[in-house]
């Protein structure tokens, strides 16, 4: 093929891209109208309370534009792309506002954007605690909390908080976790003497540091994305670095010294969403629950029992330190499914025959990416 010709063919590509693009950008204009739309309609209704946000709806819809992708984008980058779409027009109908455990550039944030989108007003907090707190209050709309790592096991301080709190889970998030090596400036690394990260994350690249960094001290920060900034504003001299994340460097504009240190290659983290309303079911659901048991020979059993007899799949069970007199055994326990299935109310109807105190954390939507 000629040059003259070769050129000729990728004027004719790149027109057609160009008349694609603008049937792409027509047709989202087309569905944002359509949002707002749907916004008048809940607006006319005149309800108490007017829900924009609709997890179910838009875990439903996220699954289908997997199903029917037909390439060559991978299914998940397609959903990603729509992720985007429905999050700009949700915000046309009424700006949601996340909480999450800051400070900005932490992992939460990574999740909370990675389920609602990049078009949300995001409120860093500096406490598990406090993010609670916001999403009661109403100030926030939802937040967003780390509850399990595949390697270091359950976020304690989620589980107790979901022991004082009437808020629901209204989604889950599941999120891989690279952990870099991060520092103001090229250094080399048996130079440095002070590493900052949250103690998980000090855990979860252990074997890395003992190798690599034997005699650097390791100090405890409260989230990674803190470690950063701290790195991020520290002179130069002090020969410090950070382990975190890809948001992390980029809020911070630190250097990766070294790459995807953690122990685990697929080491993961689960976020959940906290918010004030309980969700419908979305066909694929998932159900977590709190159950005091009282003080006696085979609790675990007892609790157990009933998800084997009805088939029901236990997704995790964790026992945590009670708070009260009271509630001697506590166990978390997420399984499949929604808890209006008749076949769930009737088992969670058994458990609680024999609980001191059974609490519906909530059902919500399996997570889809």
């Amino acid at each position: 093929m000629s040059k003259a010709d070769s050129e000729q063919q990728l004027s004719e590509i790149r027109q057609q891209i160009d008349q694609i693009d603008a049937e792409i950008q027509r047709l989202i204009n087309a569905r944002a109208s359509c949002a707002q739309q749907v916004a008048e309609v809940k607006m006319n209704a005149k309800k108490e309370t007017t829900v924009f946000y609709r997890p179910e709806r838009e875990a439903q819809v996220l699954r289908e534009i997997m199903a029917r992708n037909t390439g060559p984008v991978a299914d998940e980058e397609m959903a990603r792309i729509f992720r985007e779409v429905m999050s700009v027009c949700l915000a046309m109908e009424q700006p949601l506002r996340i909480a999450f455990l800051g400070p900005e550039g932490t992992f939460t944030q990574a999740a909370a954007l990675k389920h609602f989108g990049h078009s949300v007003v995001s409120a860093p907090l500096a406490a598990i605690d406090d993010v609670f707190r916001e999403v009661e209050s109403g100030t926030a709309n939802y937040g967003v909390v780390p509850v399990e790592n595949s390697t270091e096991g359950m976020v304690n301080s989620t589980l107790d908080s979901f022991m004082k709190s009437s808020l629901k889970i209204c989604g889950e998030v599941e999120l891989r976790i690279h952990h870099h090596l991060l520092v103001k400036r090229d250094l080399i690394i048996d130079n440095i003497k002070r590493i900052y990260s949250h103690e998980q994350s000090l855990a979860q690249c252990r074997k890395w540091l003992n190798t690599h960094m034997p005699n650097a001290e390791r100090i405890s920060v409260g989230s990674n994305a803190e470690a950063a900034r701290l790195v991020a504003e520290s002179d130069e001299s002090e020969l410090t670095a950070a382990i975190a994340g890809d948001m992390a460097a980029e809020t911070y504009h630190l250097n990766k010294l070294a790459m995807n240190i953690e122990d685990e290659p697929d080491n993961a983290t689960r976020f959940l969403i906290v918010g004030q309303q309980s969700v419908a079911a979305s066909g694929s659901d998932k159900t977590s629950v709190i159950i005091a048991m009282r003080n006696k020979p085979g609790a675990l059993y007892l609790v157990l029992k009933p998800f084997q007899e009805a088939g029901i799949m236990l997704t995790r069970v964790e026992t945590r330190p009670s708070r009260t007199g009271t509630w001697t055994y506590v166990f978390f326990v997420d399984f499949e499914g929604h808890y209006q299935d008749p076949k769930i109310k009737t088992v969670l109807d058994k458990i609680a025959d024999e609980a001191a105190e059974l609490k519906l954390l909530g059902s919500y939507p399996i997570a889809v990416l």
